[in-house]
């Protein structure tokens, strides 16, 4: 079996109703296109990509995984399925990051501005959802001249999922298939 990629999912702590329902969609056209979601697992952005994670029809436990700045796993949502507890604090931003193959960012203050600065200097692409805060901000923006992208989008969560797909290398007709289906 070959092993399944992990998107993590970055961005505000508290969301209105525009923002949970934007990530929320994010999570489970995730999962439906065979990612696992990571997220820092607290609530806001992070509890409605969980929580569309288990919608999707092609949903199976451990698909949402969160990396916690406490010590307590009982503090992640109702919606992950594995809770690493690190006590960490922010510091667990780079864990966050570090674990995905691609980071979409959603809405988001200075933790998620944190964790895109650290997606950036890992090499992780970094992917921009349409939705306010430093998400829209960064979209399409080059941090530094360390590498030669920038940070893709603003995208709607459709546009993010796709070029999800396309940045962990598949190839661009199975991409279609998924756009199509």
């Amino acid at each position: 079996m070959t092993r399944r990629y992990i998107a993590a999912v970055i961005g505000s702590a508290t969301a209105d109703e525009a923002l949970y329902s934007s990530a929320r969609e994010l999570g489970t056209r995730l999962v439906d296109a065979g990612f696992r979601v990571v997220s820092g697992g607290l609530r806001g952005v992070m509890e409605a990509a969980s929580r569309g994670a288990h919608e999707s029809q092609q949903y199976a436990s451990g698909d949402t995984i969160a990396i916690l700045p406490t010590y307590e796993s009982g503090d992640a949502n109702q919606w992950v399925d594995i809770a690493i507890p690190t006590g960490l604090q922010h510091a667990r931003n780079t864990l966050v990051v570090s674990s995905a193959d691609v980071v979409i960012a959603v809405g988001g203050g200075a933790g998620t501005l944190s964790e895109i600065a650290a997606a950036w200097a890992l090499g992780r692409p970094v992917i921009a959802l349409q939705s306010g805060g430093w998400a829209e901000r960064l979209g399409g923006e080059s941090l530094d001249g360390r590498r030669s992208d920038h940070v893709h989008g603003p995208c709607s969560p459709a546009e993010a999922v796709a070029l999800a797909l396309e940045l962990v290398g598949l190839p661009k007709e199975k991409v279609a298939e998924f756009i199509t289906s």
